[in-house]
């Protein structure tokens, strides 16, 4: 079974977030995971054009009733209605996360997933306990990836 991965961040990225999303998407979709994510802008479209572009699955979890709401790399957009409320079923869905910058939507997530027992893996985010720093998208996506086999 695949890993599922949350890969959270910034709707309103900087370019360096941005990069590091699609590299971090990129490799995950080459080793075989899925990306879980909230399916739109910055970050979530980043990641998401990564893991598309390697042959990966992209799972966004939309916070309205429109599918089409989704960024173009998602493979399947699951359309919740439940606005900021779906980070919760984005951290369930998930066995590991990867926040990579962000604002007070990723804050959420972080905390909803440290709470959950998730690990949680960061790249220029909230330094806050619990929160594991990497410092490439490489280092993130194998440390993530390693987390879940031991």
């Amino acid at each position: 079974m695949p890993a599922y991965v949350a890969v959270v961040g910034a709707s309103k990225a900087t370019d360096q977030d941005t990069q590091d999303a699609e590299a971090v998407g990129r490799f995950l979709g080459e080793r075989g995971a899925f990306i879980v994510c909230g399916g739109r802008g910055g970050v979530m479209a980043a990641a998401s054009k990564g893991c598309a572009e390697a042959g990966g699955t992209v799972i966004g979890m939309l916070p309205g009733d429109d599918r089409s709401d989704a960024n173009e790399w998602v493979s399947v957009a699951i359309p919740t209605g439940l606005g900021e409320l779906r980070n919760g079923l984005i951290v369930r869905t998930a066995d590991v996360m990867i926040a990579v910058g962000g604002s007070y939507g990723t804050l959420s997530e972080v905390a909803l997933g440290l709470q959950a027992g998730l690990k949680v893996f960061g790249l220029h985010t909230w330094a806050i306990d619990g929160i594991t720093a990497v410092d490439s998208p490489g280092a993130a996506v194998n440390q993530a990836l390693a987390s879940l086999l031991g």
